[in-house]
């Protein structure tokens, strides 16, 4: 394949697959602009929900991106009943790990006031929580066919879906969060509802599309239910499990900045809230690059086309290093209006500010390691990316936030330093190691 064909094959499936990613976050960017209407305590209890929400939800994430690449290796094999019975396996494997989660969620939920935070923010975020909490079964179930759809390279499905439900999660922000049409005005708890009833129709909606699309038909042949085969659920597990504790190590290390944050103020930890939903909106949006390169790299890694595998990854990687650059200098532009989208207090506003500046230079490593742990997660190597992404957040990125934070004048820029650091060291080390074993292929033949 030329170049030209590489981008070209990039941008039909990736497009979207990053139209469903924001499919997530945009439904937490909808709840965190409506709640920080009502005011900035309520936006400060978001985020320190969310960031326990995000600590087990990214987990289940990870763990279901297991089916893209045994789904992509097998279609690369010709071999569909294969497809069907990943899915079928890791259907079981999701659902009941969304149940696990649910428990410890709703565990959590009970002591969030032994965290060190205000009263009044425990006092918005635990209801919150508990309800956000609810979403985790239908979310697994979507994630299963959602994977299973994107590792047959058919990913308009999964992006439909997402659309549609955001649609449903904002008109319902409106009535349950400022209490329209006759609904209490609910504040952040109505928010929370919105998101548990669109989520439960995103799984309701991705079962009923996949089950009746006749393009899903030859690899449905294996998804019936005639028992579970142990082999394929710890290959499952094997995959799933490193790539589940990789985002725990991103995302956790965000959601402990955010309990630091609310150590300092309530007002600083609304401002966290906004920057980092704001950088979620790019880090998903290239996180969609991240899961076609585990596509297209797992599908040439079935077909023993080593040297396309490589430039497919390295390709895709380029383009998240361009769209990166763009977004940087959108927060670097528009840091000081972005952040008046959520909320009008001056204290909120100038922290949020100076944080996107901040954001805006971790833009370029957050896209490089994101998508080259796609691509390593497509060759099936998540052990070693594994201890890479620990190493960089909570023995580099967290310890040194929490020095600059607190031991010296930085504050809350202090802290978000400590996590550019980390992400700087992820980017390099994970893309050092795709094109290593990219070429020991290669070298091997």
């Amino acid at each position: 394949m030329t170049l030209k064909e590489h981008l070209r094959t990039n941008i039909h499936l990736a497009l979207p697959v990053m139209a469903s990613q924001l499919g997530h976050v945009l439904v937490g960017v909808a709840d965190n602009m409506m709640v920080g209407r009502v005011g900035y305590i309520p936006l400060a209890g978001a985020s320190l929900g969310n960031a326990i929400f995000y600590f087990f939800m990214t987990f289940g994430l990870g763990v279901t991106f297991a089916i893209t690449p045994m789904v992509g290796f097998a279609h690369g094999r010709d071999q569909p009943q294969e497809c069907g019975k990943v899915l079928r396996h890791g259907l079981y494997v999701n659902t009941s790990l969304g149940l696990i989660l649910l428990i410890g969620v709703m565990i959590i939920a009970r002591f969030l006031s032994y965290f060190g935070q205000q009263p009044e923010v425990v006092e918005q975020a635990t209801p919150y929580l508990m309800t956000i909490g609810l979403t985790l079964l239908p979310m697994m179930v979507f994630q299963s066919f959602r994977q299973f759809s994107e590792g047959l390279s058919i990913t308009r499905v999964p992006m439909m879906v997402s659309v549609s439900m955001n649609i449903l999660n904002v008109l319902l922000n409106y009535v349950l969060i400022y209490g329209k049409l006759g609904f209490p005005a609910l504040g952040l708890l109505g928010a929370g509802i919105a998101t548990l009833i669109a989520r439960t129709g995103m799984a309701v909606l991705v079962v009923i599309y996949v089950l009746i699309d006749s393009r899903f038909k030859p690899y449905l042949a294996g998804f019936g239910w005639r028992g579970l085969d142990k082999k394929m659920i710890r290959e499952l597990l094997r995959i799933g499990m490193p790539a589940g504790f990789q985002f725990v190590f991103e995302v956790g290390a965000f959601g402990v900045a955010a309990l630091m944050m609310g150590w300092i103020s309530a007002a600083t930890q609304a401002a966290h809230q906004i920057a980092i939903n704001l950088a979620s909106i790019t880090y998903m949006t290239v996180s969609g690059l991240g899961a076609a390169a585990a596509i297209r790299v797992g599908n040439q890694l079935g077909r023993g086309n080593y040297r396309t595998m490589r430039t497919a990854g390295l390709t895709l990687v380029g383009m998240g290093t361009a769209l990166m650059a763009f977004f940087a200098m959108v927060f670097i532009v528009g840091k000081h209006f972005l952040p008046t989208l959520y909320n009008n207090n001056p204290q909120v506003l100038q922290i949020a500010s100076s944080l996107l500046v901040i954001a805006a230079l971790f833009q370029l490593s957050d896209g490089i390691q994101v998508i080259a742990l796609g691509a390593l997660r497509g060759m099936k190597d998540v052990k070693i990316p594994m201890f890479i992404t620990f190493t960089a957040y909570w023995v580099l990125a967290l310890p040194l936030g929490y020095v600059l934070g607190f031991k010296t004048a930085m504050g809350p820029a202090g802290i978000w330093t400590g996590l550019l650091l980390g992400l700087t060291f992820a980017a390099v080390w994970t893309l050092w190691r795709f094109n290593h074993l990219a070429l020991k292929k290669i070298a091997a033949g």
